[in-house]
């Protein structure tokens, strides 16, 4: 069983109220607790040494990037962050110098972005470092972007660049916030969510939860220019098992990192093709400095499609998943 077949397995039996506009299984959970023209967005995500980041990564980053995860899921939804609690769980040697560093980088990124950190709780944990943050924000009532809503026509659009994201990215990318905002008030977004886990497999989530499929323009990635020079092995099956046959040897390693490094924290999100060329109009005259590109669009059916000079061909690649329970 993997992380997301795990997820869809737990989420029928979580307990719900009256509060709960939507649950499990979008960037927030959205709640209705009677603020006048507000709804309220509830975020957790957590850090591991290890797996979001190692012992040589400097511990300012660790905090700024441990805010900025949730911060991210709050800009997917088009929301205003607004406070957090912060659970800290330590080996039993650790370094206060460490730990204070590493809230300054998250006091100063929650400072930026007016985000009260209201206390937490501090834990052991055997050898490595945890930390998880649970995010309270607003959204205004009927501007909230959801993953389902995406319709057969729609165009694809992804903020920024793809791919390479540890090279740096990871440690230092900005949270979208400001842009899902302006997105939400001068369109009508039908779905949007962030590149957490790669473009293959975020994309797939937008896809399900509106029950419709995808063709992407390779040409149309924005590939960043990291992962363009970046050297990178096939992965294992080489171009049969990626779905993409005909695209050359040399060519691979930068789209497959778009497709599946992660870890990019873009906004990806659709809206009626007819609203497109305004759309980017409008993006280069207020956000002049920041990429927006059209890679696709909805089609029926499921799955993802990849279109290139040769035709279109059937993306067999997922994105970044966390573990794969297997019974033994």
């Amino acid at each position: 069983m993997k992380e997301f077949e795990l997820i869809a397995h737990l989420l029928p039996s979580l307990p719900t109220n009256a509060t709960v506009v939507v649950g499990a299984g979008d960037d927030c959970a959205v709640l209705d607790l009677g603020v006048p023209d507000k709804l309220i967005l509830f975020k957790t995500d957590a850090l591991v040494e290890g797996v979001h980041f190692n012992s040589e990564t400097p511990p300012e980053k660790i905090g700024r990037k441990a805010l900025a995860r949730c911060l991210s899921d709050i800009a997917a939804m088009a929301g205003t962050p607004i406070a957090a609690v912060v659970t800290i769980a330590l080996p039993e040697k650790f370094d206060p110098g460490c730990i204070a560093r590493i809230y300054a980088g998250l006091n100063k990124l929650a400072a930026q972005f007016g985000v009260a950190v209201t206390g937490g709780e501090t834990t052991t944990n055997p050898e490595r470092i945890l930390i998880s943050i649970a995010m309270l924000g607003t959204v205004e009532r009927g501007k909230q972007t959801l993953r389902s809503g995406a319709k057969v026509g729609d165009a694809i659009f992804v903020t920024g660049e793809l791919g390479g994201s540890l090279a740096g990215k990871h440690l230092d990318f900005e949270p979208r916030l400001a842009e899902a905002r302006w997105l939400a008030k001068h369109f009508a977004i039908h779905a949007m969510l962030d590149v957490s886990d790669g473009l293959a497999g975020d994309l797939r989530h937008i896809l399900d939860a509106g029950k419709v499929g995808a063709e992407i323009w390779q040409s149309a990635l924005p590939v960043s220019r990291v992962a363009k020079v970046r050297m990178r092995s096939p992965q294992p099956g080489g171009l049969a098992e990626s779905g993409l046959p005909s695209l050359p040897p040399k060519h691979l390693p930068a789209v497959l990192a778009a497709l599946t490094d992660g870890e990019d924290f873009e906004l990806l999100f659709t809206l009626a093709s007819a609203e497109a060329v305004k759309l980017l109009d409008a993006w280069r005259k207020d956000f002049p400095r920041l990429r927006l590109s059209c890679i696709g669009k909805i089609v029926a059916g499921e799955g993802i499609l990849v279109r290139d000079k040769t035709g279109s061909h059937k993306l067999q690649l997922h994105g970044y998943e966390h573990f794969n329970c297997r019974d033994e």
